[in-house]
């Protein structure tokens, strides 16, 4: 019997017990997306819209058998990753990765949850900085976390783009900053840097709303998707936007904290 023709794609992260994001956002992503989905979980959150309440890491040896595991058995066609907890797990992807480096990569470098709590050890900042992100074909921080990544504040759009280049002199490929945290109250300006120099910058009206959760896991995931499916880095990237803004511009009203996005708002507007 011939083998699929359906792409199918992996996300290594947490579990998100309240549905918004982590491996749950990644799976209702791939889902609208037409990828196949599978996934590592790294740890377990008792976590809803109003917080973290817990994390529970998963054992590094447990989180090698579960990609072992998918890798055996599945074409995988892009993998993408979000909360990696600590710097011991993101050597233990890395080390991983490295046997199947063909294989497009897209990080989302989980720093900090949406209502604060933190989600990466500062030690590990390091870590994902000088080991894992190298390895990417694209990596989404928002601006927090590149300036993170970078070391050096961001005020302005010449500061992404700054950032950008000493990201890229760190070994990352493409990146694309995300300008949901800027100071231009009516505009969130995304910045695509691609691996070639090429600067694009993806603009959007700023949506007024906490209803945010999730959302740099279902962007991230949708660019996944995207290469999966054997698009280009730009082609993925632009579409993520359009995605990740009908996620947000549709909003569920769920929860009393930060709220999920919608991931079936896109397919919605577009039948």
């Amino acid at each position: 019997m011939s083998k699929s023709k359906i792409p199918q794609v992996l996300t290594i992260a947490g579990s998100d017990s309240g549905g918004g994001a982590g491996i749950q956002a990644d799976l209702k992503t791939f889902q609208e997306r037409d990828v196949f989905g599978m996934s590592v979980i790294t740890a377990i959150t008792a976590q809803n819209t109003t917080g973290v309440q817990g994390v529970h890491p998963v054992p590094i040896e447990m989180v090698k058998q579960q990609w072992a595991s998918v890798l055996s058995d599945f074409d995988v066609a892009a993998i993408k990753t979000g909360m990696l907890v600590n710097g011991e797990y993101m050597k233990a992807v890395a080390e991983v990765y490295k046997e199947v480096a063909s294989i497009p990569l897209v990080i989302d470098p989980v720093m900090i949850a949406k209502g604060g709590h933190p989600l990466m050890e500062k030690s590990a900042v390091s870590v994902m900085r000088e080991i894992l992100a190298p390895l990417a074909m694209v990596i989404t921080p928002n601006i927090p976390e590149a300036e993170a990544l970078a070391d050096m504040s961001i005020l302005s759009k010449e500061d992404m783009v700054k950032a950008a280049e000493r990201l890229q002199e760190t070994g990352c490929r493409n990146i694309v900053i995300k300008g949901g945290h800027a100071v231009d109250a009516s505009h969130a300006d995304d910045l695509l840097m691609l691996e070639n120099g090429e600067q694009i910058w993806l603009r959007s009206e700023r949506i007024d709303t906490k209803e945010t959760h999730g959302t740099g896991c279902t962007f991230a995931a949708c660019i996944a998707a995207e290469l999966g499916k054997g698009h280009s880095v730009e082609e993925s990237v632009r579409t993520a936007k359009k995605f990740i803004q009908a996620a947000i511009r549709s909003h569920l009203g769920i929860g009393h904290g930060h709220g999920p996005t919608n991931h079936w708002a896109y397919r919605k507007e577009h039948e």
